[in-house]
């Protein structure tokens, strides 16, 4: 418990309230008093909405920022992967080559990238309260889903925006977030993967780090770029050591505000489990890429995102297997136990709920094995299931629907449902079997799913089965299906669809018993605990993260690591001596561009940075900014001592780590031949264009080694 209301040195002193720079504070809530106290820095509400209308997220799991106020968008690479992904073919591989768009008409038009803007919050939670006055249990949970959906459609209608509901404090809070949304977005430039990603899987969640992790979008609106005042103007130099500097973007989740009753059931059965699937499906996906230079295109980025998973989750694992971070947890939440306990009021109000939450967790333990083993892996898996979910969702009240098909969000659940984005048969086969063989493995072959979905074949015979016969890789079928309503997706005979409805109705029951016997009493004590932590420390705690735009402070600092000191700023120097050292093999090789422009570069260009603010997956493309509002970095990675700060945040240990912008401004100049995308991002007016400029062709393959 990091922070109370200013009641004195006294409390500091016996609670160890320290001021750290811990949180990932909403804008609505943003920490005054700790940036006076401790930095001696007036935030004001003009900075706040410049900041947060600047602020981008890209809606399929990242963070950005407008950087010019031509739409120009910046964020990672590793974040713009997906889309560039898609947008290659065998002949085109963007991941491998890299791209810049020379001119508007060179810019490509993305797949199905959603980028959202926070333009509105709205405070609803006492009209959720009330909604759910007087009624506990599933109960109250179905009041309270209606409740929402109704404030949910009211809002989309009411004003056009994308409205999301946005449960904070463990439910003791619940806003309407509204952002305008972009459809139109375009690539602009990526470096090859290489060395956005340098130093691969060994050097992933370290430092120091040799990244130029970047990716720039273009937002258009009507076919023109998109006119915003609100971007963030550059500074090229940087931020200097110990600087005060902000990050704004999208962190993904927390779990710090959890009972210990949950984190236990998080170390004892979540992580054991999921950690055991990653791994075997990084072994299908490396088998796989062994099968030619298409299917390690095919499976890279999924490859890498299995991979990175691996790595933040087994770092979080070890945090939960740590007795120290769980005597910390334990006594956090005695702390506040005996606060309400003290006092009558508060004790007859929610001294109950953390009870209830363990019982809630006893009995997920009983069924843990169905929960969560009983399940489609794939793109066509998931959209068969959707396509029968709506058939069925679709004739409920809207208030008792799933809520991916209430009238507030079922047009973008058909949006992603009909994405032209490409569909690998063969990869999907493969998956598939080794899904259907985990689970035979853990359920055993008389389960009732594992039944269903075999049909007495063998693993590798169902999914071929499945996959070769189904028609949903095409955009076309799946729109023709949802568009013939529900007695055309009833009557299909798609192998893939068949297997959807017949799996639909078990999915039901288990999520049925959830909600009778654990999403309930969850929910309602969940909220308890919320409350109970206002009334002991008021909101001087920010939420756990959710995916919402979130507001971190902190500064650029090195730290302690493995008996010396990681310095703050990484060079160029060290990029090459990390290349050389490792004799440019394998993740470590350079980019023949790299090695060919070593000659251009100043090399005591600053690359890398590592700060002390509160970050977490999702946060990836978050700009890091100064005081002014001036961008100084780009967020991309998390050191590998911060993994358990999803449990709980150390300011000795936590650093961020961010791309300096002094390396982007370097390396579009003098390698990559991008002078007009530097000029539009420094600020710099515009000039005629040279008749020798030309595209730049991507790097050229490094010649083959002799045996």
């Amino acid at each position: 418990m990091k922070y109370l209301r200013n009641t004195g040195i006294l409390l500091l002193v016996l609670f160890g309230i320290s001021l750290s720079d811990e949180g990932m504070w909403t804008f609505d809530n943003p920490p005054k008093k700790q940036l006076k106290d401790k930095y001696g820095f007036d935030v004001t509400q003009e900075w706040l909405d410049h900041v947060r209308l600047s602020s981008v997220r890209f809606n399929d799991g990242g963070s950005g920022s407008f950087v010019s106020p031509n739409g120009l968008v910046m964020t990672n690479h590793h974040v713009g992967a997906g889309q560039l992904q898609k947008m290659s073919t065998p002949e085109k591989d963007y991941i491998k080559t890299g791209f810049y768009a020379r001119t508007a008409a060179e810019e490509v038009k993305c797949v199905d990238l959603e980028l959202n803007v926070l333009t509105q919050m709205e405070n609803v939670t006492d009209k959720v309260m009330a909604a759910i006055a007087g009624k506990s249990g599933g109960e109250a949970m179905m009041a309270r889903r209606a409740a929402l959906a109704q404030l949910q459609k009211e809002s989309n209608e009411k004003t056009g925006l994308r409205s999301d509901i946005v449960t904070l404090y463990n439910g003791a809070e619940y806003w309407i977030y509204r952002y305008k949304k972009f459809t139109d977005v375009r690539l602009v430039m990526a470096p090859e993967k290489q060395i956005a990603f340098y130093g691969g899987d060994p050097d992933n969640f370290t430092f120091p780090r040799y990244d130029v992790d970047m990716c720039f979008f273009r937002v258009y609106e009507d076919n023109k770029p998109y006119n915003t005042a609100h971007f963030l103007k550059w500074k090229t130099a940087g931020a200097a050591d110990g600087e005060l500097v902000f990050t704004s973007g999208h962190p993904g989740s927390t779990n710090r505000q959890q009972t210990y009753a949950q984190i236990e059931y998080s170390r004892d059965y979540q992580y054991p489990a999921r950690l055991a699937t990653i791994k075997r499906t990084i072994g299908v996906l490396k088998q796989f890429s062994t099968l030619g230079e298409e299917q390690r295109r095919r499976a890279d980025g999924m490859l890498f995102g299995y991979e990175n998973s691996q790595k933040a989750m087994t770092g979080e694992y070890q945090g939960l297997l740590d007795k120290n971070l769980m005597a910390k947890k334990q006594s956090d939440e005695m702390d506040l136990l005996n606060r309400i306990n003290a006092n009558p009021e508060l004790k007859a109000k929610y001294a109950w709920a953390w009870d209830s939450i363990s019982t809630a967790m006893e009995r997920t333990r009983s069924r843990f094995k169905e929960l969560t083993y009983r399940g489609l892996s794939g793109s066509l898996g998931s959209r068969a299931l959707t396509i029968a979910r709506y058939a069925n969702e679709s004739k409920k009240p809207n208030g008792e629907r799933m809520p991916q098909f209430q009238d507030a969000m079922v047009k973008l659940t058909l949006e992603n449902l009909y994405s032209p984005a490409p569909v690998y048969p063969d990869m999907e086969e493969v998956l598939m079997a080794d899904r259907f063989q985990e689970a035979i493995e853990m359920l055993g072959a008389n389960d009732p799913w594992v039944m269903a979905v075999l049909d007495g074949k063998t693993p590798a015979e169902a999914a071929k089965m499945y996959v070769t016969g189904t028609k949903l890789a095409d955009p076309a079928f799946r729109k023709a299906l949802i568009e013939a309503g529900e007695k055309e997706i009833s009557a299909s005979t798609d192998p893939m669809i068949v297997l959807a409805r017949k799996i639909v109705p078990i999915g039901d029951e288990m999520r049925t018993w959830q909600d009778k016997n654990i999403s309930g009493l969850i929910s309602m004590s969940s909220e308890a605990t919320g409350k109970a932590r206002f009334a002991a420390y008021g909101k001087e705690l920010p939420p756990d993260a959710n995916f919402t735009l979130r507001l971190s402070y902190g500064q650029v600092k090195g730290y302690p690591m493995n008996g010396t000191i990681a310095p703050s700023i990484t060079t160029m120097y060290g990029l090459y001596d990390h290349a050389y050292s490792y004799a440019n093999n394998k993740d470590f090789e350079l980019p023949q561009r790299f090695k060919d422009g070593v000659n251009k570069l100043t090399l005591s260009t600053p690359m890398n940075l590592v700060t002390t603010n509160d970050i977490i997956g999702g946060n990836s493309g978050s700009p890091v900014v100064n005081a002014k509002a001036e961008l100084v970095g780009l967020i991309f990675d998390g050191n590998i001592e911060s993994l358990p700060g999803r449990f709980l945040y150390s300011e000795e240990k936590n650093r961020a780590v961010a791309v300096h912008p002094g390396v982007m401004i370097e390396t579009m100049r003098k390698l990559y031949e991008a002078n007009a995308l530097a000029d539009e991002i420094e600020g710099i007016a515009a000039k005629p264009a040279s008749p020798k400029e030309t595209p730049v062709p991507p790097a050229k393959p490094a010649p083959k080694k002799k045996k």
